[in-house]
């Protein structure tokens, strides 16, 4: 008789596969950044990445003038990878004979976790956005309506039509949105054309996803965003590294499942933030 050991039921690569595959599915806005994998396989944790400001518009130059060469100027940006992680113990009782699948939910419960750290990571960086791609309301007391995405989007200038684009919304504000008559489209209008799963509708061509993450203990303290994809970016250092260990004192399992990335503002010019006038 083949004796079933805790070996044959943990096995980390196995499980390790199994939250690699979910991962992207469950960070929800990860169809708005670019995964970069530069640094997988490759020594060092810190990138710098070059900007260029514009030299300005062309100028007339007379006949026989002579033509002033200007300067590049460059600027950069330096971001850091660092490690996210969670880790589930399990008692022997409880992968032995447990009901349901407790070594699958603690692998997803470990992606699911790792999920929202990179989503609360985005959010971070979109918070962080410069004053010049910054719409503020008319007031310090007054929220964000759904006219406030309207101008808005005039911060993207010329490209303002240009590309898809997606609104983060709080609760509160998504429902002054369905309250508006005639300027948004339900989700069963465009169904075939989300570009994020979970879009639950359109208002000025932007496509509506709500999330908690958004709702301020005031309306007034809430934000939204207006986000192109391609406006972040995400380094991965690793992919998601499963790890176990036994405890033979208590007789426990360990699990653990830890990922190297970095979130950042890759293209400022495809992001907008939206909130109340400040003080």
């Amino acid at each position: 008789m083949a004796l079933t050991t805790l070996s044959n039921l943990i096995n980390p690569e196995v499980l390790s596969d199994m939250v690699e595959k979910k991962l992207h599915d469950l960070i929800r806005f990860a169809p708005l950044a670019t995964i970069d994998n530069t640094l997988v396989g490759n020594p060092g944790d810190t990138l710098t990445l070059p900007s260029y400001s514009y030299i300005g518009d062309a100028a007339v130059l007379g006949e026989g003038s002579t033509l002033t060469p200007v300067a590049l100027q460059t600027a950069s940006t330096t971001v850091t990878v660092h490690k996210i992680a969670k880790g589930v113990q399990l008692s022997d009782e409880a992968i032995l004979s447990g009901y349901g699948d407790p070594y699958g939910q603690a692998g997803m419960q470990i992606a699911t976790a790792i999920a929202n750290k990179v989503d609360n990571e985005m959010l971070a960086v979109l918070a962080s956005i410069a004053s010049t791609m910054t719409y503020e309301t008319a007031s310090t007391t007054t929220a964000v309506a759904p006219s406030d995405i309207s101008a808005a989007l005039e911060l993207f200038g010329e490209d303002i039509d240009v590309g898809e684009r997606v609104v983060l919304v709080s609760p509160r504000l998504y429902t002054a949105i369905r309250n508006t008559n005639g300027t948004w489209l339900p989700a069963s209008e465009i169904a075939a054309d989300r570009l994020i799963r979970g879009a639950v509708g359109e208002i000025y061509g932007c496509q509506i996803i709500v999330s908690n993450k958004l709702k301020g203990d005031t309306a007034v303290e809430e934000v939204a965003y207006i986000v192109k994809p391609g406006a972040l970016r995400v380094i991965m250092k690793r992919d998601t590294l499963i790890e176990t260990d036994r405890n033979i004192l208590d007789f426990t399992n360990v699990i653990t499942g830890s990922k190297h990335e970095v979130c950042y503002l890759y293209d400022a010019s495809k992001a907008i933030k939206i909130q109340a006038e400040s003080t």
